[in-house]
């Protein structure tokens, strides 16, 4: 019997080290939030080229709250807005988002992205996932259905990478 025991206590630690470590990954976000949405990605979902993003310091929404990273991606006549923030928990950021959104009403809910996602009235995408918080915005373009569903699939790949 303690062959048995043995083999099973090893199966049970591969087991949760196999599924346990990557979980452990995908909660941290990388250190340049830049890398979340790529120039190419941005370029094919859009359909037109894009640069790669010129990248500076978001402005901390509150005293004592992390600052952020802005990803400016500009091509002939567009530029998509990538603001990211990194809050020390989960619950710091579901906070955060609530306490940002009040200034951001009325809002159009969003599901299947990230925790939670609105559209906010100037056509803004805000999506929470974890501890991430991002805004996406696409200047200098008529909204349409079809934009919509564009920033909510370039939340998507981001999103997923959380």
């Amino acid at each position: 019997m303690a062959p048995f025991s043995k083999l099973a206590f090893i199966t049970a630690t591969f087991l949760v080290t196999t599924f346990a470590i990557p979980s452990t990954w995908a909660t941290e976000p990388p250190a340049d939030l830049c890398t979340l949405l790529t120039a190419a990605e941005v370029s094919k979902t859009l359909g037109r080229t894009y640069d790669p993003p010129e990248k500076s310091v978001a402005p901390r929404p509150y005293t004592n709250t992390p600052e952020g990273t802005d990803c400016n991606y500009s091509a002939k006549g567009s530029k998509l807005w990538f603001r990211a923030y990194v809050d020390p928990s989960a619950a710091a950021a579901t906070e955060m988002f609530a306490k940002l959104g009040e200034f951001y009403s009325p809002q159009t809910p969003v599901t299947g992205l990230g925790d939670e996602a609105y559209f906010d009235p100037q056509h803004g995408l805000h999506v929470r996932k974890g501890k991430v918080r991002f805004y996406l915005n696409l200047e200098d373009v008529d909204f349409t259905p079809k934009v919509e569903k564009q920033l909510k699939e370039l939340a998507g790949r981001v999103a997923g990478q959380l």
